[in-house]
């Protein structure tokens, strides 16, 4: 038995191509970094820079909690310290709360990425949501702390300078204002 072309496969199925496909419907990646470097050029040096931003970000909100902690405490004679060990569960949460909305939003970035000029994509071209940007957050924090800082040399190794939970994640970042320009190109036909 042999395949006629005819883009019906017997079984009901069709397939436009008229040919066999063997990659389960799955898209090839979006960003080539051999036919479109420009994408990657610089990403590893703008994303610690964006890193600090951010940390400044996600600092400031927690520093004024601390500070709002310390003079209620003052203020209801020690009652109100008590309110110290929600800090730390709170800080947390607001991190996660940050990187999900901001990666979920429209620029699915950061305000770091932003301001360096960076965004958040899936590695077959879309944009990030909620879930991708805390869970993007959590296991960096997490191959951080297991694997110490060096795990981030994983992206002096790869040709789209991916860090190892962006492998995981099955994410890339790229430079945005270069996206912009190079779109039709960026997906090839299935």
């Amino acid at each position: 038995m042999s395949y006629s072309g005819s883009g019906n496969t017997g079984g009901g199925a069709s397939n436009a191509g008229g040919g066999w496909r063997n990659d389960g419907g799955v898209p090839p990646h979006a960003f080539d970094p051999y036919s479109q470097p420009e994408l990657f050029r610089g990403v590893l040096t703008r994303r610690v820079f964006a890193f600090l931003i951010d940390l400044v970000v996600l600092s400031v909100p927690v520093i004024l909690g601390y500070i709002f902690i310390a003079v209620f405490g003052l203020i209801t004679l020690g009652l109100g310290w008590m309110l110290f060990w929600l800090a730390w569960p709170a800080t947390i949460v607001w991190a996660i709360v940050y990187y999900g909305t901001s990666i979920g939003g429209p620029h699915s970035a950061t305000l770091g990425m932003r301001a360096m000029d960076l965004e958040l994509r899936t590695w077959y071209g879309e944009p990030g949501y909620f879930v991708l940007g805390a869970c993007h957050a959590v296991l960096y924090w997490a191959s951080i702390s297991f694997l110490t800082p060096l795990v981030l040399l994983v992206g002096l190794f790869n040709s789209r300078r991916r860090l190892l939970h962006d492998i995981i994640l099955g994410t890339v970042i790229i430079n945005s204002s270069v996206r912009t320009q190079v779109v039709p190109s960026a997906r090839s036909s299935y």
